[in-house]
């Protein structure tokens, strides 16, 4: 029995994810389920997918995860099963959810759930909750063993999965440029996608002084010089700071404060932000 890993954007004020956790406890009472969050943004695919490949590694292999954010619940959107490349299992809408495990994890196969099977007794009816109906119990008889990866239903291309565009990180000059994919919630650090190996190539080392800009569009929103460092720690309380996170990417943040909500930055492809060696005054 492997463990069950639920990611939606329900929350936690009504009783979905409950009845969720419902349906797998009748698939087996012994499942071991687990959340990854409740708190996605409403319908925010993208965010759901970052999520994902934020959390999944530190999993063991075989575990079972079931990320719902589906806007398009009832349309023709498929219903699949995929196994990582790393041997973890993700059983969402194909929708775009998986769009950062298929760039930076890599998936081996994949199945579309064969509804005749792998549904809810006595659900056909209901087209507007396939966290519960669909994906819980699919996810729940994948992990306690009850079906195998190929008892999910018929296999299906890699290349036909659903991804979302994605603007790849790179370095202009002596400039790494890339984008704000993510906020750190709680926190309000920016999370970019400029991975520490590209960063490094501007010859930026831990203590420097680096230029940051800011852009949604083409409209400036932040522009100003602040540390390199290795933590918070580095700066006074109140002060920005540019530190490599917890994924081996450059974010930006401040000490004790929120900087999303100090400088009204956003998240996406329309968020674009340029970091180079500081060499004088703008």
């Amino acid at each position: 029995m492997n463990p069950l890993v639920f990611q939606t954007d329900f929350g936690l004020v009504d009783g979905a994810v409950s009845a969720m956790y419902g349906v797998a406890y009748t698939v087996n009472p012994n499942l071991k389920i687990h959340d990854l969050t409740h708190d996605i943004t409403p319908f925010n695919i993208w965010e759901a997918s970052y999520r994902l490949i934020q959390t999944i590694n530190y999993w063991p292999e075989g575990t079972v995860f079931v990320s719902v954010v589906d806007p398009g619940v009832g349309s023709d959107r498929k219903s699949v099963v995929v196994k990582t490349n790393s041997g973890r299992y993700i059983v969402t809408p194909d929708n775009g959810t998986l769009t950062h495990v298929i760039r930076l994890e890599g998936i081996e196969a994949v199945r579309e759930i064969d509804e005749n099977t792998n549904r809810l007794p006595r659900s056909g009816e209901s087209y507007t909750f396939h966290g519960r109906d669909i994906y819980a119990y699919t996810g729940a008889r994948l992990a306690a063993g009850i079906i195998d990866f190929e008892g999910v239903g018929p296999e299906l291309p890699v290349t036909s999965l659903v991804s979302l565009p994605i603007v790849e990180p790179y370095i202009e000059g002596n400039a790494a440029c890339g984008t704000i994919d993510v906020l750190d919630v709680r926190f309000g650090s920016l999370w970019t996608n400029i991975p520490r190996t590209l960063f490094l190539e501007t010859g930026i080392q831990y203590g420097d002084r680096v230029s940051i800009t800011i852009e949604n569009d083409t409209r400036c929103v932040y522009r100003n010089i602040i540390l390199f460092g290795k933590s918070f720690a580095d700066v006074y309380v109140g002060e920005a700071l540019a530190y490599v996170n917890s994924l081996d990417c450059v974010a930006v943040a401040i000490n004790q404060g929120s900087f999303a909500r100090a400088y009204n930055v956003g998240t996406g492809n329309s968020w674009r932000i340029r970091i180079e060696p500081f060499k004088g005054f703008f």
